[in-house]
């Protein structure tokens, strides 16, 4: 039986319900952030579908369960199996946090854990992405199922968290259910590497442009192509590298072969060797979201921190989620529109400012210090210490 009477410090255990198979895991935020949270003092299990069984990465335990592979029976499968599984660690554990799709699995247990006198674990639902709207019926469902998991949570779970406050004010979570947010981070060891062995292009040489995410059309990808081979046009010289997968891959890589190499399309690469890839370039490139697009301006972007813990520049729209973490800062090319006269009108003022990319970089690499993933974890931990010292379960 868990004392959780036990003082702060004491090793609690934390549950998480990843809900995806282990082959999608993005361990630059589950594995990343449980790392940081085991070394601030908790234990971290963490589950999900994949080949029965348990296994260890950097000291976090995970999870597997078994589930088919059709996409609907997984679901159901994987957790009605989660269910057994929380029943076993029932008695080991302080908090159970999980994501939009498990929630209308998990939220009943409050009900059990009232019937059998208890006040723990405590059920805590994490918000960190939405889905953008689609015609699709597969998209459709989603979308309900996920608004139905919201209105539930607020009105069942224990606690709420999110990636940042306008996520929270955007899914409507109530002040009193909302624990905290946390941010996404960065591993700040592992991406210095880029920043010493990157060479830096003299005046004229090209300036090399790196995206490494989702190869989406609301990303706006294509524009940037379109804008790249446009400046070319006029003098300039830039090369871009898209690093990812996507729908909109088919129609970039017919693009790129028109380019005649300066425009490149990579397959998606081991997180392990993204710093190498950044030290290559020269800016990194976000996602071109619209900055109006109101789902985009609430996420926290992680790929803008890797390029500034990498020491580059960036290119970036000017939207919220990029505004609250440059603020003033003077590393960003920024773009005022998601369209190919704006991005042009970027890269014409990148290309003028050559000489000032490595100062860009250094002052970019300065800011990231605040968005490491141990900072991401430590706000994460108070949220969860602040809901288990509420005592109003």
């Amino acid at each position: 039986m868990v004392n959780h009477n036990q003082q702060p410090l004491a090793k609690r255990h934390l549950v998480w319900v990843y809900g995806n198979p282990i082959s999608k895991l993005d361990a630059a935020t589950w594995i990343e952030t449980s790392s940081e949270l085991c070394r601030l003092g908790w234990r971290v299990t963490l589950v999900a579908s994949g080949s029965a069984g348990e296994q260890f990465r950097r000291g976090v335990r995970v999870l597997c369960i078994p589930t088919p592979q059709v996409y609907f029976l997984r679901q159901s499968v994987f957790h009605l199996r989660l269910l057994c599984l929380l029943a076993r660690e029932w008695n080991k554990a302080d908090v159970i946090l999980f994501h939009q799709m498990s929630a209308p699995w998990i939220l009943p247990l409050r009900a059990a854990r009232r019937l059998m006198g208890r006040r723990y674990p405590l059920l805590v639902m994490d918000t960190r992405d939405l889905d953008v709207p689609d015609v699709s019926v597969k998209k459709r469902l989603r979308l309900l199922y996920c608004a139905l998991a919201r209105l539930l949570a607020n009105r069942w779970a224990d606690g709420q968290t999110a990636i940042t406050q306008r996520m929270a004010d955007l899914v409507r979570i109530p002040p009193h259910q909302l624990w905290g947010v946390w941010e996404s981070g960065v591993n700040l060891e592992r991406f210095a590497f880029a920043q010493t062995a990157r060479r830096w292009p003299s005046d004229g040489e090209p300036i090399h442009l790196i995206y490494i995410g989702a190869l989406l059309n609301e990303r706006n990808l294509l524009p940037l192509c379109q804008a790249v081979e446009e400046v070319n046009a006029e003098g300039m010289k830039f090369v871009l590298s898209l690093i990812g997968t996507g729908l909109a891959r088919a129609d970039l890589e017919r693009f790129a072969l028109q380019t005649n190499g300066h425009i490149r399309v990579i397959p998606p690469v081991p997180h392990n060797d993204v710093p190498q890839w950044l030290a290559q370039a020269h800016i990194g490139v976000t996602s071109i979201f619209a900055p109006e697009q109101e789902i985009f301006q609430a996420s926290s972007p992680i790929k803008l921190f890797e390029y500034m813990a990498a020491g580059l520049p960036v290119l970036a729209t000017r939207t919220p989620c990029h505004t609250d973490v440059v603020r003033d800062g003077e590393y960003v090319f920024w773009v005022e529109r998601a369209d190919v006269p704006a991005l042009t009108s970027a890269l014409r003022l990148a290309w003028r400012n050559q000489s000032a990319l490595r100062e860009m970089g250094n002052q970019a690499a300065t800011a990231a210090q605040i968005w490491s993933w141990r900072v991401s974890a430590e706000k994460l931990k108070a949220a969860l210490e602040y809901g288990l010292t509420r005592g109003d379960y």
